[in-house]
């Protein structure tokens, strides 16, 4: 790794593969994470698997490498999230990030009510996309035309709710546990918890716990990061998980030399006995994972992504 106080030009920079499970600070945005992380290893190629806003800290796996080819996995997948509501106040932007707009009462809030309106968000429900937001209207990012004053039209948007926990209520704050699908605000959940409490709400604090199998106790802050790389450049490499850790709710396939060389020349195989339909995991003779691929009805196996072979693939 090179001199953590020297940043690499694109050219020296090193190709790096796997997965890291980042801490992400409060008061950071997730790209400027990302890069301070990817300036860290030297890497080439980096991006991170689903944004988190500048209040809220937690997980956010970054895939280097090859391991950029499965983010949309990550994306995709449901994630688990802390978080502090208060009520009483409804704020510009949804968090504490906003001014204060309006207030409601709070006198009549307990745990026994909290509890049973929490429970009505369980399941499919409707949400609309916050001014506030990262989407695009005409090119132009929502939070933009906010910032000038700007409110437009917003289609609202499936999203599902697994689970929603009250843990906690303390005066006007509550802490609570959300699992939920791609794609949820959770901003919007705590304002639509308000007004179904007949008051007002916003997010004051939120903690990414979960995203798809990975976890947050298995996540290392920057700070740390730096500090390893600081003592032992190769302690931070160790931290990289092999990218189809990602990947092991697909059903997995074995090639052999042939059926790999087929599939990276991007044909189909066709196999004697299907065992599933939709996407698989493909591993090539060594047990190492070589791509994805989709399984059809007829046997065929047909890739979606491959992979250069590198040595942060595991042989599970």
């Amino acid at each position: 790794m090179a001199d953590k106080n020297v940043r690499a030009s694109a050219g020296s920079r090193r190709s790096v593969n796997g997965i890291l499970l980042l801490d992400k600070a409060v008061g950071e945005s997730s790209n400027a994470a990302l890069q301070q992380v990817k300036r860290l290893f030297n890497a080439r190629k980096a991006g991170h698997t689903g944004n988190l806003d500048v209040l809220a800290s937690g997980l956010l796996p970054i895939c280097f490498g090859e391991a950029t080819k499965i983010c949309q996995f990550l994306l995709d997948a449901d994630k688990s999230y802390l978080a502090e509501v208060t009520f009483g106040a409804r704020t510009s932007t949804g968090d504490a990030e906003g001014e204060i707009i309006s207030r409601g009462p709070t006198r009549h809030l307990s745990p026994e009510r909290l509890a049973s309106a929490m429970g009505q968000f369980v399941g499919q429900i409707s949400q609309v996309p916050p001014m506030y937001s990262a989407l695009k209207k005409a090119g132009q990012p929502l939070y933009r035309l906010a910032r000038r004053g700007i409110e437009v039209e917003r289609a609202p948007r499936k999203v599902r709710i697994s689970d929603f926990e009250l843990l906690e209520l303390t005066g006007d704050k509550a802490r609570v546990r959300v699992r939920c699908s791609k794609g949820t605000y959770i901003r919007v959940l705590a304002e639509d918890l308000g007004q179904r409490l007949g008051t007002e709400a916003f997010l004051s604090a939120l903690r990414r716990e979960e995203v798809g199998i990975f976890q947050l106790g298995k996540a290392e802050t920057f700070a740390n990061l730096a500090a390893m790389a600081a003592r032992e450049p190769e302690l931070v490499d160790k931290l990289l998980l092999p990218l189809d850790c990602a990947l092991t709710h697909l059903p997995r396939f074995d090639c052999d030399i042939g059926q790999a060389r087929r599939l990276a020349d991007g044909q189909k195989l066709t196999c004697e006995k299907p065992f599933c339909t939709g996407q698989v995991r493909l591993y090539g003779h060594s047990g190492q994972i070589i791509g994805i691929g989709e399984y059809g009805a007829d046997g065929s196996i047909a890739p979606i992504r491959m992979f250069r072979s590198h040595p942060t693939e595991s042989n599970e």
